[in-house]
């Protein structure tokens, strides 16, 4: 053992060390950085800076104080014993979102694509056949997947902003007798909420696993995981849910688990192993956790705090709230003489709403004005509703109608402003 003195003076000379470095000033910095040949970035040396914005486009919302708050708390190792319980917390306020008792419940560390890639991984094989509805991106998106990944992708097409019968999805079950069928629920592209009684039924008969994707729609539109017979969903954080983009909750009921740790081959992809990160989640019983990869901590806390305000809030109480400010927007929308894209008001996403393209104007000038005049994002479409839809987004935080009022009026100005033109 070191002396107490030794020690003593080993302390004084660690603390003395970047004293000097400072009163040394450039020699030393010269000296230090002689061997480089790229220098600091001189926006390295510059403080951070990011504008105030108005998040009203489909995601990602504005996060409230509490939620932005418990994201700068500081940091703990991921796994620490205290971590775990913050994690089984998570869990719990999943399960109370997505209304489940699944104990395969958790969040993955990615954004809402890392769950639908996770999902499609870990369920679907090399060869088998899955059935995917496309009718705005998120379908494009899971067939890509599916197809990357070696499965016979079949899939059941409408138009943006069209839906699909139960009958129709039977029809195309019983032909392609699909390992899985994928639908989305709030399918923001088109600013539709798809019904979803009696498919998982349909699903069942067809002995195919129902995977949803909810992240346009969770906390916002009415959805019971169980109740509904949905073998899979997932969501992402950066929605109704408040939270900043990065966490993506995900859930397999006991069917999918069936099919998921009974394959024959190793899922493509090592870092969204269900094997490995059912034991981070401590989901598979066995009494301690082993390392797969670091979490995002910072990212677990926000979510963690996001799912409290739900639970709080009432789940009922924030899809009452969501239609009550939707239906609000949307009649101001009228009013300007506007048409809402999605017809059938039973149809329409409350979270996202999709406004025909007033005739004769420039969709791109006219969110730029209302970004640069107001301050306020509103988006145009993606994927195949692009050139037919603008897009607005009051959701979670910023689901209150003097946001909806804002967004009126910024609309009103633009298209007062901005000059119709051919394009």
């Amino acid at each position: 053992m070191m002396p107490r003195t030794v020690l003593s003076r080993c302390a004084r000379l660690t603390q003395q060390v970047p004293l000097e470095s400072a009163l040394s000033g450039k020699q030393s910095v010269q000296r230090g950085m002689s061997s480089l040949s790229v220098p600091p970035p001189a926006c390295m040396l510059r403080p951070l800076e990011a504008p105030l914005r108005y998040l009203f486009g489909p995601g990602p919302s504005n996060v409230p104080p509490r939620v932005l708050a418990a994201g700068g708390r500081p940091i703990i190792g991921h796994m620490h014993s205290e971590m775990f319980g913050i994690m089984n917390e998570i869990k719990q306020g999943i399960q109370y979102a997505f209304q489940t008792n699944n104990s395969m419940t958790l969040a993955m560390s990615g954004s809402g694509h890392t769950a639908m890639e996770c999902a499609v991984f870990n369920i679907v094989e090399p060869g088998e056949s899955v059935l995917v509805a496309v009718n705005g991106i998120w379908g494009e998106r899971v067939a890509e997947i599916a197809e990357r990944m070696g499965a016979k992708v079949h899939t059941l097409a409408k138009a943006p902003g069209g839906h699909f019968t139960n009958a129709e999805i039977e029809q195309a079950l019983a032909k392609h007798k699909p390992v899985l069928f994928f639908l989305t629920h709030g399918e923001s592209s088109a600013g539709l909420v798809h019904p979803m009684d009696g498919i998982g039924d349909v699903c069942r008969k067809h002995n195919c696993l129902l995977l949803v994707d909810s992240v346009a729609s969770l906390g916002a539109a009415p959805l019971l995981m169980d109740q509904q017979k949905i073998d899979i969903l997932y969501t992402g954080s950066q929605k109704a849910l408040n939270a900043p983009p990065g966490t993506a909750p995900i859930s397999f009921n006991e069917r999918a688990c069936q099919k998921m740790f009974n394959r024959k081959t190793k899922p493509v992809s090592y870092l969204l192993d269900m094997n490995y990160l059912s034991n981070y989640w401590g989901n598979d019983g066995k009494p301690d956790r082993i390392y797969h990869h670091t979490g995002p901590v910072s990212g677990f806390f926000a979510l963690r705090e996001s799912l409290a305000i739900l639970a709080e809030t009432g789940l009922e109480n924030s899809w009452r709230h969501h239609t009550e400010v939707a239906q609000h927007l949307w009649k101001g929308l009228e009013d300007l003489g506007l048409k809402l894209f999605i017809k059938d008001k039973d149809l329409r996403l409350p979270s996202v709403t999709t406004i025909a393209i007033p005739e004769g104007y420039n969709w791109k000038e006219l969110l730029a004005y209302i970004m640069k005049h107001h301050q306020i994002e509103f988006t145009g479409g993606l994927g195949p509703s692009v050139g037919m839809v603008l897009r607005i987004g009051l959701m979670g935080y910023n689901c209150k109608k003097t946001n909806a009022d804002k967004a009126l009026a910024a609309l009103e100005d633009g298209l007062k402003q901005c000059r119709k033109s051919k394009a």
